[in-house]
């Protein structure tokens, strides 16, 4: 008889008995509920006393608890925000705001400066030219060796020392480097950039869902349709046509210098500058490190396949090796890019006013210390959290899958 057509009750009959618990300390599941018990216990009651006196504290003492002093108006100078901002006006919840987006504004452009150099900085160890991978080996070394306050203290320093706007050094029309950071023309912004912006996404989605139909038709017949041209039309063509037919607008804010300073254009404070440089070049050091191992991590015959194909060494590592390669490099670059954001709190170092700073003279000038750090703590946390969720949905996503 086949095991389709054995007697169901048979087949119970054969399964083993179900473990029940028993309600003795002999049970080792039964001590392991006991135990887990106790330590929620444990942890509740710590928290709760914790609780409960530091409220008791405050009150004895006469000061205010809650967030109600995020609806007061602030008062505090913010010199660079992406939104606007009006001290006299504005509360310390749009103060925090900005300081979030300051935050924000460092970590975003910091990761991809770091993944790009890095990366860079990582095949170039492995190099074929003595001479450039030992300056890489070199870079490596001694920027993983300085902590990384003191090479923003070094860069922040080295941006002070540049001369002011008279003789401000003027490498091309339109840029200035100066003590007052960098100057550079700025883009009229019209409502035909945004319509064009929008047509961007569409044709990045656009080409994103003709790769994915073209990856079933190669599965399906073995051959795999051009994404290139289809791509070149939607990512650029299609925005340029919108910005064509809206009129073509295109004007530059160039910048100027009048009397002591400079007026016009867009700037990048030193602070920001220092900052962002020095947070870039510490974090690209150890993802170089990471870079390189993950390619070393792929076997030496997918090099020998490639070139046996005839393929160049740079096609081979940028078609086959680095591809294999994320599956090793991706997990270690997600610590990475959280070290980045926790260090960009750094920036009270240098004045740079981020979440910290705009935190730290909130809670000095309200005394809502508790609720300060608080905001503070949750507002790293979320973005930390954010990180690591699209870091392991990436990864996951390239991981292999058995079949």
């Amino acid at each position: 008889m086949s095991a389709s057509s054995a007697d169901p009750r048979l087949v119970a009959a054969r399964k083993p008995p179900a473990k029940r618990l028993e309600l003795s300390w002999s049970d080792p599941r039964f001590r392991a509920i006991v135990f887990q018990v106790l330590i929620v216990g444990g942890v509740a009651l710590v928290l709760w006393y914790l609780i409960s006196n530091t409220a008791q504290n405050l009150a004895a003492r006469r000061i205010a608890t809650g967030f109600a002093f995020l609806g007061r108006v602030a008062g505090i100078p913010i010199g660079e925000h992406l939104i606007p901002y009006d001290p006299a006006v504005n509360t310390y919840g749009h103060a925090l705001i900005i300081g979030v987006l300051n935050t924000l504004r460092v970590a975003v452009v910091g990761i991809v400066l770091a993944t790009i150099w890095g990366t860079l900085v990582g095949i170039a160890k492995l190099s074929r030219n003595w001479l450039l991978s030992r300056l890489a080996s070199v870079y490596v070394e001694v920027v993983r060796d300085i902590p990384v306050l003191l090479q923003l203290l070094f860069w922040y320093a080295l941006m002070q020392e540049l001369p002011a706007p008279r003789q401000s050094f003027h490498p091309v029309e339109g840029v200035y480097l100066s003590n007052r950071g960098i100057k550079l023309p700025l883009l009229n912004w019209e409502a035909a950039h945004w319509w064009a912006f929008a047509a961007l996404i569409l044709g990045c989605l656009g080409t994103w869902a003709w790769s994915r139909a073209a990856t079933r038709k190669q599965e399906e017949t073995g051959v795999r349709p051009r994404v290139w041209p289809a791509g070149i039309a939607m990512i650029v063509g299609l925005p340029l046509v919108v910005w064509a037919a809206l009129g073509a607008p295109f004007t530059l804010d160039m910048p100027q210098l009048r009397g002591f300073n400079f007026v016009g254009g867009g700037t990048v404070s030193p602070e920001y500058g220092a900052l962002l440089v020095g947070l870039t070049l510490y974090t690209a050091a150890y993802i170089a490190e990471i870079v390189r191992s993950g390619i070393l991590a792929v076997p030496n015959g997918q090099w020998e396949a490639g070139g046996a194909l005839g393929l160049r060494r740079g096609t081979v590592m940028r078609k086959i090796v680095l591809p294999q390669s994320l599956r090793v490099i991706v997990p270690p670059m997600t610590s990475q890019y959280l070290n980045l954001t926790k260090n960009s709190s750094l920036a009270v170092a240098i004045g740079f006013q981020d979440l910290v700073s705009i935190s730290n003279t909130t809670l000095n000038q309200t005394g809502q210390a508790i609720e300060g750090i608080a905001i503070i703590m949750a507002c790293y946390l979320t973005i930390s959290l954010s990180i690591s969720l699209f870091m392991n949905w990436y990864n996951a996503r390239i991981a292999l899958v058995e079949r």
